[in-house]
């Protein structure tokens, strides 16, 4: 990925090596084997699995975009494509875009959401409107998932920024609305249906960013396919228990993953990333 010359985005918190302290990450009321797919997985709103903490503050930035290490130029950069790409979108539909805030973390950190540790990998707070990565999730993309390659650490931020996007139009609020009056089979359809849809929208990103900026290189589409298909619902599932249960995934397939990432890439069009059941488009 040709990134090193990029716009250094304005809205990166360094929040490495700040301690916190207070609650842990989790919640009770979900079973293991659940809750170890969900640690496993990329993104997703973390609400339901945080413990609330309102009253642990969120330690100050220890600096915003300046961090003079690689990683930090990397997620800057990546961020600010984001930006780029999502204001020109917006403008597009007649909206305003607001770039999210990315705190970078070590260890542990405290959102609006409630206290998080590393464990539970990159997330978006709605709450806050912050996506939150422990850098150290990098390097288990590469070890633990064999996903390496920058592009495939890009996929990641760009899919949790997808979620933002949702937030912002509104998808995120309707989402909750029809999961609180569904079964826990059909709101896991729908959590599954809200992961596939910020993949698709992390495609789209890459294809306007390649488009108007050429950031891609070979070998960078393969890297975030890879990066998909190894954090499916089913893969995960088939490695920590030696069998798939379907009504229990959040996020979707490997095959889902893939296919939604690549429509986005392919088509570059919000309107081909609804990703609900419905004939009946209510996103857009």
């Amino acid at each position: 990925m040709k990134w090193q010359f990029g716009r250094k985005s304005d809205n990166v918190e360094d929040q490495r090596g700040n301690s916190v302290s207070g609650g842990t990450v989790i919640g009770g009321g979900i079973g293991t084997l659940v809750l170890a797919v969900v640690i496993l997985l990329l993104g997703g709103d973390p609400t339901a699995l945080l413990q609330q903490s309102a009253s642990t503050p969120a330690p100050a930035p220890v600096s915003t975009s300046g961090s003079g290490d690689k990683i930090g130029q990397f997620v800057a950069v990546v961020l600010a494509d984001t930006e780029d790409t999502w204001t020109e979108i917006f403008q597009q539909l007649g909206k305003t875009y607001q770039p999210p805030k990315l705190v970078l973390f070590s260890r542990a950190v405290a959102s609006a959401c409630g206290n998080a540790t590393a464990a539970v990998g990159p997330f978006y707070c709605p709450s806050d409107r912050k996506v939150y990565l422990d850098t150290q999730f990098f390097q288990d993309l590469q070890n633990k998932y064999q996903a390496p390659g920058d592009f495939a650490e890009a996929y990641v931020i760009a899919h949790e920024v997808g979620h933002h996007v949702q937030n912002l139009l509104g998808i995120s609020r309707q989402v909750e609305q029809m999961q609180q009056r569904s079964s826990q089979v059909q709101a896991n359809k729908l959590s599954v249906s809200v992961e596939l849809q910020a993949d698709c929208f992390a495609g789209v990103w890459a294809n306007h960013a390649n488009n108007t900026r050429q950031i891609l290189e070979p070998g960078d589409l393969e890297e975030a396919l890879q990066a998909a298909s190894q954090i499916g619902d089913d893969r995960l599932q088939k490695q920590a228990q030696g069998y798939v249960v379907p009504d229990s995934f959040t996020h979707g397939s490997s095959t889902q993953r893939v296919q939604w990432f690549r429509r986005g890439f392919a088509s570059g069009s919000l309107q081909q990333c609804n990703t609900f059941s419905s004939n009946k488009n209510p996103l857009f």
